[in-house]
């Protein structure tokens, strides 16, 4: 047991009740026996940065929750956090990350990555809309995660979306860092950098989520003791309703321009190359995220796209070994307006994942999208690599 978790008001940590019936049903099947997927998408911290090992980080214990209270039950674990990035990522590779494998409970935890705004709320939602309507419909809970030295997140556009979708959802801003408002222990017994949780840390993070599952978990052992004495089972027709109307989805909270977003990468697209080459070097895992892109170090190279959207955004690698490529990202042939993509990065901990949003709600058409190299750098040092081109918007 944590030594910490006497300090924290896990009663404090529902953010939004939500409506359970999905969960309580992957319960059930669990209780049956059944295999069963349990997914995780998110940042660094559902990555598990800063957990000593992968079996520390709070999406694992969360896993083996579920493994330890449902014996009976075969689990498959997903873990599709990526460090560093956001919702606006999240919706664009949640198919291939998340959903291919077809989990029947998802997390989702993008709190302290996105940011509270508009923006933001849109992604997020459409992030959601996505794995609530993918093909296993599975029980989605949205975890809030926090700024432990401040209390920054995301949470108040993230909790409108989970009131709208009325989805269960937890908050370590009102349960651990209460309890470092409130003086109970210091900060760097669960963070060394205010941001990401140790290995204290990460427990305590799967202990507020565990715990509402317990709840959850009782209440679907009280209607189960009902439902025998009223000789009556699961597949009733109240129960029937409840699901019919868990499957409908709401009409959008927001524009939801970004719940079908499409990324174009080597591996599903055709660009024009003139200059740029394909890398064709295998992808180690999700968050080998230098891969399958495009590489180019001389000035004036180029690569063409045409997408179709009303938004449009470019992944890029900014590197630490400098001095490292520029180039410019030009929307259809309006070199006036081309935008600046500086693969130069001045932090020291390492290649950064850059996503930079070149359109938003601007004409929903095929759109095309040049990316050309204005300064060469030191080609000896690093090359410019373009991970993807992002479009998203009905088409």
């Amino acid at each position: 047991m944590n030594d910490l978790a006497k300090y924290i008001d896990f009663g404090q940590g529902v953010a939004n009740p939500g409506y359970i019936w999905n969960i309580k049903e992957v319960m059930r099947r669990a209780e049956a026996g059944e295999k069963l997927t349990i997914g995780f998408i998110g940042g660094s911290i559902t990555q598990g940065s800063l957990s000593s090992t992968p079996q520390k980080c709070y999406a694992y214990l969360v896993y083996k929750w579920w493994v330890d209270t449902f014996p009976e039950a075969e689990f498959k674990y997903v873990n599709a956090g990526i460090g560093g990035t956001t919702s606006q990522f999240g919706v664009a590779r949640a198919e291939d990350d998340l959903l291919a494998a077809k989990p029947d409970f998802v997390i989702a935890e993008f709190s302290v990555n996105d940011e509270s705004t508009e923006h933001f709320e849109e992604t997020y939602e459409g992030l959601v809309r996505k794995i609530l309507s993918s093909e296993t419909h599975p029980a989605l809970m949205l975890v809030h995660n926090v700024c432990y030295n401040n209390g920054a997140s995301a949470e108040l556009v993230h909790s409108r979306i989970a009131r709208h979708y009325n989805l269960p959802s937890v908050s370590m801003q009102s349960t651990l860092y209460k309890a470092l408002l409130n003086c109970r222990f210091d900060n760097r017994r669960i963070t060394p950098d205010d941001l990401h949780p140790n290995d204290c840390g990460h427990e305590l993070v799967s202990m507020v989520i565990t715990k509402r599952l317990e709840q959850i978990k009782n209440t679907v052992k009280a209607e189960y003791e009902t439902a025998k004495t009223a000789s009556k089972f699961l597949n009733s027709a109240s129960m029937t309703s409840e699901r019919v109307q868990t499957d409908a989805l709401p009409a959008p909270l927001t524009i939801n321009a970004y719940e079908d977003s499409v990324r174009y990468r080597n591996d599903n697209s055709v660009p024009v190359l003139d200059g740029f080459t394909a890398d064709t070097s295998e992808q180690r895992d999700i968050t080998d995220c230098f891969k399958k892109g495009f590489t180019a170090s001389k000035k004036g190279a180029g690569i063409t796209f045409k997408v179709s959207g009303s938004c449009i955004a470019v992944q890029f690698r900014k590197t630490i070994h400098k001095p490292a490529p520029i180039a410019a990202a030009i929307i259809d042939g309006d070199e006036a307006n081309a935008v600046k993509l500086d693969a130069n990065f001045d932090e020291t901990w390492g290649d950064k994942l850059e996503l930079y949003t070149l359109l938003e709600h601007g004409e929903n058409k095929e759109h095309t999208v040049q990316i050309k190299i204005t300064e060469a750098g030191d080609a000896d040092m690093a090359e410019f690599y373009l991970v993807s081109v992002i479009a998203s918007g009905k088409r």
